[in-house]
């Protein structure tokens, strides 16, 4: 019966799509970061072991010189400029040698660069200050060329160098990670997308639409093949959808009958109470054979009439939340009593256990009618009952817990029929008495369970007990 909706998901502005690429990129680059540190240390000290090198080679063309005061400028700035440098120095047996451009000045500030230290936070940290800072410094590289035991150079050479390599090797590096992190999160949105985001999409479009008209068929989604976790909440979904469908459709079709119901009833009603006039009238009759079927024609015009007024009440009932207030507890229940007809009755006793100082924060006209109800209820057993040992009776006991009032509610009487106990708390079927509804405890159950408590029977041997439970007053 459901008909797939074909319209496309339309995406949030920065919907799931967006997040996910964006995190995945952001993921990636923040991996890159991580690897680019000591790629860039490692570069750093590889360019800084190349000049050690070429400074080495510049030392042992210095070594095969007889006399350092044979070395014309023309020699040394060659040797310099092979090697990139301002200035070196010789360190052989105990013997330094300093060769420098002699149109050029020593410089001042210098960095030291000691490439016999390979640790790996320093070698970082040297990298992150060449970029920095390394534009205007003078650096001094030192260490011992490969393969050379007695001899160790310092060069002294300008940083400006060694950092424009750095940043183009970072900007290199940046756009290969970038390329590298694009490429993988587009790669990876793509099945994501097709595995999750479109269905996700589908089944939220799907959702929005179902709650905007429940009551259309064609709005509930017709489930996928997969049988992986998608698969499982679209089917479940597909069925939550229909579930709710189906329920709308049947307290529609409630809903009409009830007002159908409660029109039929109330034009009952009238008819009831017409004919109970007329019952009446016949009732003053002097016919023996009328006075004899009067009172049954009465009562059970009473009852038929009781009966309809009672459906009506109940759908009627709005569910109203309580307004709480503290109340004496034994002056509600001696009062709620009167209006059941326990107290002063010729022929029952009405017993109230319940201390002067209990207060509770209740809704005293809604838990009145509770405790009406009930009450009513065992007054009418009573009257019902022919009783050979001792009195009727009726009490109420208090009983305090840790959190909650306990209130007995019960009687002496025959108790209730096994069929009321099984249907105690369903509308119309939970009556114990002929003719009866069985609402008066329905609505008495959920006055209690609004106000946070609970209604319940208690079985006993004699007799029938309930229960009414309702929170502590707070301060």
């Amino acid at each position: 019966m459901a008909i797939s909706q074909n319209q496309p998901y339309q995406r949030a502005r920065f919907g799931l799509s967006v997040k996910l690429i964006t995190m995945i990129i952001a993921m990636i680059m923040i991996v890159e970061v991580v690897i680019y540190l000591p790629s860039v240390a490692n570069f750093r000290i590889r360019w800084l072991d190349d000049r050690i090198q070429v400074a080495g080679v510049a030392a042992r063309v210095i070594e095969t010189v007889p006399d350092a005061m044979d070395l014309t400028p023309d020699m040394i700035n060659n040797l310099l400029k092979s090697a990139q440098a301002e200035a070196l120095v010789v360190r052989m047996d105990d013997k330094s040698q300093l060769i420098e451009r002699l149109d050029m000045p020593m410089p001042i500030a210098v960095v030291d660069a000691d490439t016999r230290q390979r640790d790996s936070l320093p070698l970082i940290i040297g990298a992150l200050d060449v970029i920095i800072n390394g534009s205007n410094r003078t650096m001094r590289i030192i260490g011992v060329p490969s393969g050379s035991t007695d001899l160790a150079v310092e060069v002294l050479m300008s940083e400006a160098g060694l950092r424009q390599e750095m940043l183009a090797y970072s900007r290199n590096i940046f756009w290969l990670s970038l390329l590298v992190a694009v490429a993988t999160a587009a790669a990876i949105f793509f099945f994501l997308n097709r595995l999750l985001v479109r269905p996700i999409g589908r089944m939220t479009q799907n959702m929005i639409a179902f709650r905007k008209t429940p009551e259309d068929a064609n709005r509930i989604i017709v489930p996928s093949n997969r049988t992986d976790e998608v698969g499982i909440a679209e089917r479940e979904l597909a069925m939550m959808e229909q579930d709710i469908f189906s329920m709308l459709r049947q307290k529609q079709h409630l809903a009409d009958l009830g007002l159908a119901v409660a029109k039929i009833n109330h034009d009952l009603r009238n008819t009831l109470s017409a004919a109970q006039l007329l019952s009446d009238q016949v009732a003053t009759l002097e016919d023996p054979q009328v006075q004899r079927l009067a009172p049954r024609l009465v009562t059970t015009l009473d009852r038929a009439i009781n009966f309809a007024q009672s459906v009506l009440d109940y759908g009627r009932q709005k569910t109203i939340p309580p307004k709480f207030m503290h109340v004496d507890l034994r002056a509600l229940i001696d009062e709620s009593a009167i209006d059941a007809g326990v107290r002063s009755h010729p022929s029952i006793e009405f017993e109230n256990d319940v201390p002067d100082d209990v207060v509770i924060n209740v809704d005293p006209d809604q838990i009145s009618r509770v405790f009406v109800n009930i009450m009513k209820n065992a007054r009418e057993a009573l009257e019902s009952h022919t009783k050979a040992d001792g009195g009727k009776k009726v009490y109420v006991k208090r009983i305090e817990g840790s959190n909650c009032n306990q209130i007995l509610i019960g009687d002496n009487g025959p108790g209730l029929p096994p069929r009321a106990k099984e249907n105690l708390f369903v509308a119309f079927d939970g009556s114990g008495r002929a003719g009866g509804t069985g609402l008066g405890l329905v609505i008495a159950k959920e006055i209690a369970e609004a106000h946070g408590g609970k209604l319940t029977y208690l079985e006993g041997e004699q007799g029938t007990v309930f229960s009414v439970e309702l929170p502590l007053a707070s301060n």
